[in-house]
């Protein structure tokens, strides 16, 4: 089995008085991925079909200069903070104190601002052929938030074909967190063509409505007799047509879909891509994930291998507590206090369709 894996030499850079490069684990069934510690992206995954044969199912680039440059920003591969999703008009009030953050999506701000996690060096090292660990301390002040907060996320590439990624974080000063990954999906390779003919199962009653800055109108509702019920196995394109506001609005899926469960030991989403049969299950102890069909992904460059991506030619279910959360008061708190630690887990799990 030949995997075409990338040179470290291409992501090896000096950013900031900090060292990038690429690092690649490997499990025991010839499951490969590699990992830069730019932004801790994911830039490549390697798992095999019904026949065996490998394919790469996530979105990314061949060199470190085009994650740092590309045409536009969609954050392929990224650890998200301290903030993933959007916080309206970029403020909200803690301890009688207002955080101003950067406008950086319409009216709205936006996974972390203007230099989010997603575009730090993060100091790393790998523990062994199947575990990375990154780390990052994100000083008072950065970017509007308050505290150092103290962040390590590790990835484990699990010998049950698991791509594991846990978040642990503290802090010396009261501050909102809500760490995910941004990975892109698609089971039939990157590049390959469209996502919408993946089937997708999840296990959630609820989403959550959004007005057309993709903002929550602080609602969680019911998935019943809409577009975003995938609580049996469906196609994901089968509503995307469908005459509605919300899938409109957002040009395709773009939503935070509540889980029935946080608990990490049951299964909470389900993809399989039926001509190669690869399958991707979710497990995670987070409330929630956002469900987007890569809706903006034309025009963000030439991927890996040379493939244009285009529109929803991927999926994203990126893992987190609830968008906009400091200012929803009816939603879980992402409130981190001194003395606390943060702790989420997200596993990405791939197999064949039994």
């Amino acid at each position: 089995m030949s995997l075409n894996l990338l040179d470290s030499k291409n992501f090896t850079k000096t950013i900031d008085g900090k060292k990038a490069t690429l690092f690649t684990l490997k499990n025991s069934n010839g499951i490969v991925s590699q990992i830069t510690n730019f932004g801790g992206r994911v830039v490549n995954l390697w798992t095999p079909d019904k026949n065996g044969v490998f394919e790469d199912v996530v979105l990314g680039y061949d060199t470190l200069e085009e994650y740092m440059n590309p045409p536009s920003e969609v954050y392929l591969g990224a650890l998200i903070g301290r903030y993933g999703n959007r916080i309206a008009k970029g403020n909200f009030e803690l301890n009688g104190k207002i955080f101003n953050g950067a406008i950086n999506n319409g009216p709205n701000h936006l996974h972390g601002g203007l230099k989010g996690f997603s575009h730090v060096v993060w100091d790393a090292k790998q523990i062994s052929d199947q575990q990375l660990e990154l780390s990052y301390v994100s000083i008072d002040g950065e970017e509007g938030y308050a505290g150092n907060l103290d962040v390590t996320v590790t990835y484990t590439l699990t010998n049950d074909n698991a791509l594991q990624i846990e978040y642990k974080a503290t802090t010396d000063a009261p501050t909102h967190i809500n760490l995910t990954n941004h990975s892109y999906f698609n089971l039939k390779g990157a590049g390959n063509g469209t996502i919408i003919d993946h089937l997708l199962q999840l296990n959630a009653d609820g989403y959550i409505p959004t007005d057309e800055t993709s903002l929550p109108l602080g609602l969680v509702a019911s998935v019943e007799n809409t577009a975003f019920d995938f609580r049996e196995l469906k196609l994901i394109g089968k509503n995307l047509n469908d005459k509605n506001s919300q899938l409109e609005i957002a040009k395709g899926y773009d939503h935070t879909v509540v889980f029935n469960s946080t608990d990490a030991t049951k299964i909470a989403a389900l993809a399989i891509e039926p001509a190669s049969e690869r399958t991707l299950e979710l497990y995670t102890n987070e409330p929630g994930a956002q469900f987007y069909t890569g809706n903006y992904l034309t025009g963000c460059g030439i991927g890996k291998s040379g493939k244009t991506y285009n529109s929803q030619e991927a999926f994203c279910l990126e893992t987190q507590h609830f968008p906009d959360s400091p200012n929803q008061k009816n939603f879980p708190s992402t409130l981190l206090n001194p003395g606390e630690k943060y702790y989420s887990i997200c596993i990405y799990k791939f197999g064949i369709k039994r």
